[in-house]
């Protein structure tokens, strides 16, 4: 572990007296460690934090005083206010509101993250004007009401309609037509039978789909084994219910030089190895502490 690595370590050590925090902000690094992760900050340090020009890393910190994220949510930098608006709680009443119609569209982007967030405000950010805002409605409101699911399964952005089509299951009467829209196609597959010419479909995304289907019929299983697309024939291999023989038949013709491909195709048949978790840093006493701030000069 490199100097800077340490110092981090040791900012976000817990029971960790005063006056080392204090020390340890003259360092950015470690600074930044501090203002994000500390549960005791003081008044004071966290003044030094703002001074020293962290105050994003400090606005995202949901253990500091409600009073101070309130302030916050005041500054002058957009990413300051957006870091404030991914957890902070309406406090002051009127907080949240005032965040919603934010100018910067990052900021309501971030506030549609906050898992506080009352419904009503959430269905306003659903038809914000800003597609990221909406985008990150439908991937942190899962339990959205139907007429709000509706409206982004809907939505005239694809990334939206993709991301919708993703998180919610939609109306029988949606089906249809987000099999029709290209950019729904893959995803909605799951929602009908598999039939052969779904399994023949020139996106390979939607063969894909098909290969992985739980009603997938052995007649059509084996027509997507010979697919020219690996993807497609390691959704096969992948399945519970293919042969062994077939499966290892498969798996023969799926090698790659490519480490990415690699992890992407053993991980879909749960093959890969994650490597081991790093272990947590030594506590250090307090002598080993004041060595480590002597050897970097704070």
């Amino acid at each position: 572990m490199n100097l800077d690595a340490e110092l981090s370590a040791l900012a976000v050590q817990e029971d960790l007296p005063a006056d080392l925090v204090w020390r340890l902000l003259q360092h950015p690094q470690a600074r930044r460690s501090a203002a994000l992760l500390r549960k005791d900050l003081t008044a004071e340090s966290i003044e030094e934090v703002i001074r020293l020009g962290s105050a994003r890393s400090l606005a995202a910190n949901s253990h500091v005083p409600a009073v101070v994220r309130a302030r916050l949510a005041e500054h002058p930098e957009p990413s300051v206010r957006a870091a404030v608006a991914a957890s902070v709680v309406d406090e002051p009443p009127g907080l949240w509101a005032r965040l919603a119609e934010d100018e910067d569209p990052s900021v309501r982007s971030f506030l549609a993250m906050n898992e506080h967030l009352p419904a009503e405000l959430l269905a306003v950010l659903a038809e914000d004007a800003e597609p990221s805002v909406r985008l990150n409605v439908v991937q942190y409101w899962r339990d959205a009401p139907e007429p709000v699911r509706r409206a982004l399964l809907t939505d005239s952005d694809p990334n939206i309609r993709r991301s919708a089509a993703s998180a919610y299951s939609p109306p029988a009467d949606l089906v249809p037509v987000l099999l029709a829209d290209p950019e729904t196609r893959a995803i909605a597959v799951r929602y009908v039978d598999p039939s052969p010419e779904l399994a023949r479909d020139p996106d390979s995304g939607v063969r894909e789909a098909v290969a992985a289907h739980p009603n997938l019929s052995a007649e059509l299983r084996d027509v997507l084994a010979a697919d020219v697309e690996v993807f497609v024939r390691n959704k096969i291999a992948a399945r519970p219910d293919t042969p062994s023989a077939l499966r290892e038949s498969l798996v023969a013709t799926l090698a790659t030089d490519d480490p990415l491909t690699e992890w992407v195709l053993s991980s879909q048949r749960n093959t890969h190895t994650c490597p081991p978790q790093a272990s947590a840093p030594p506590r250090l006493t307090r002598k080993q502490a004041e060595d480590l701030l002597a050897r970097a000069g704070l």
